[in-house]
């Protein structure tokens, strides 16, 4: 797994993980009824976690399915 993120776009992902986990656990501290909390503060975990990894999958996956062939990027095939 090598990284495929840079590093500027790293310390942007740490940094928005932080303030999101930071500003999560605050508002389940107040509110403890949330039924999305959980969720979110495990979504702010993963950025914090793809900034230090320098890996993001969701851009492994983009990466992988648009494919070059003869000079021309290929997108997602769409059938209308």
């Amino acid at each position: 797994m090598k990284p495929n993120i840079s590093l500027i776009n790293s310390m942007i992902r740490i940094t928005a993980g932080f303030s999101m986990l930071t500003y999560l656990t605050i508002r389940g501290a107040r509110n403890e009824e949330s039924s999305s909390h959980p969720f979110l503060i495990m979504m702010a975990s993963l950025k914090i976690a793809e900034g230090i990894v320098r890996f993001c999958p969701l851009t492994a996956l983009y990466e992988e399915a648009a494919v070059e062939t003869d000079g021309k990027e290929e997108a997602w095939p769409q059938n209308l």
